[in-house]
């Protein structure tokens, strides 16, 4: 009975790390979709647009699935404001921001910036919340920052000056979804994360059309059929379906174990865009890609609840990173 009870320990263990890398690789395939969907001739308005629109009916689904299975508390108003808000700063702002810098840089510089983001919750958790940062912490914020800069001189020889303006919108993208990430902690507590990605996601999908009607109200009706299907894969195979294997694999092995599979994204994006978008692969790159990685990797070993103090930090999850980015 003990050595079944250990081998399906070990299979839902086994499980639980693929779906989670799984989903971080999916994840990453965005940034590929979305330099195809540029080279048809779309621009970032209406992609970000055509996304949330097809990938709202899927969220939804997904909300009435559990809504079924268990009984929700309804929302105060005060809750539908701040979800309002998280929803304009983690899901609209963020990815839109994205999407502005995927036109000037490549989608590995890209990735690796996006991958930042518990670097930034860090530091505002510091000198914002007032939380302290270890020696370790520290160390590993420099190694992550200096591996970015050694990616940048890299992208910035291949695609010029405009590489400066692509990665500080990325970044910026980072900083709006750490803020997000930070604000979210209690409403997740509150209202449930299928919830709060659900209503979040329909804030920014509405914002999105708001855009797109002052942008171009006829945008979304007049594009290539290339530019919708590119869309509906980035709706469903690189936004909701991995959603949904990062929430399983988070339950089955925890979001620390979660966090380190989350290395993979920037792996499999460089390769993608080796073999999709014919981005060229050096070991500058391969270089400054391990010295972020490894910043990351200490970061999530250093904030593992078994290894917190009173005084520490909130753990970072690298896997809540990019949703929707």
């Amino acid at each position: 009975m003990q050595s079944a009870s250990r081998t399906l320990h070990h299979r839902r263990y086994i499980y639980g790390l693929l779906m989670a890398g799984l989903g971080s690789i999916l994840f990453s395939g965005k940034a590929i979709l979305v330099k195809l969907a540029f080279a048809y001739g779309a621009n970032a308005e209406t992609l970000i647009a055509l996304r949330m629109l097809m990938a709202l009916p899927l969220f939804w689904g997904i909300y009435w699935w559990q809504a079924y299975r268990q009984v929700m508390s309804p929302l105060t108003f005060r809750d539908q404001v701040k979800i309002f808000s998280l929803g304009f700063m983690g899901y609209f702002l963020s990815s839109y921001l994205d999407f502005l810098g995927l036109q000037y840089i490549s989608v590995g510089l890209e990735r690796i910036v996006l991958y930042l983001t518990p670097t930034i919750v860090l530091l505002i958790s510091y000198f914002v919340l007032k939380k302290s940062i270890s020696r370790l912490q520290w160390y590993a914020l420099a190694v992550g920052y200096l591996g970015v800069i050694v990616v940048f001189i890299q992208d910035a020889s291949s695609t010029g000056s405009m590489a400066l303006l692509g990665m500080l919108l990325v970044f910026a993208s980072a900083c709006s979804y750490a803020i997000y990430m930070i604000g979210s902690g209690e409403m997740v507590r509150r209202v449930g994360s299928v919830r709060l990605v659900v209503y979040a996601s329909s804030a920014s999908a509405f914002m999105s059309v708001i855009q797109i009607l002052i942008y171009d109200p006829a945008a979304v009706f007049v594009q290539v059929p290339q530019i919708y299907w590119l869309s509906l894969l980035n709706a469903s195979l690189c936004t909701v379906i991995p959603m949904l294997l990062i929430m399983i694999a988070i339950n089955r092995i925890g979001s620390p174990l979660v966090a380190q599979a989350g290395i993979l994204g920037p792996v499999s994006t460089l390769f993608m865009g080796w073999i999709i978008l014919s981005e060229p692969i050096t070991w500058i790159q391969m270089g400054g890609m391990s010295l972020v990685m490894g910043a990351m990797w200490l970061l999530v070993r250093n904030n593992a609840p078994s290894k917190q103090g009173p005084n520490s930090t909130k753990p970072i999850d690298l896997e809540g990173s990019d949703p929707l980015n």
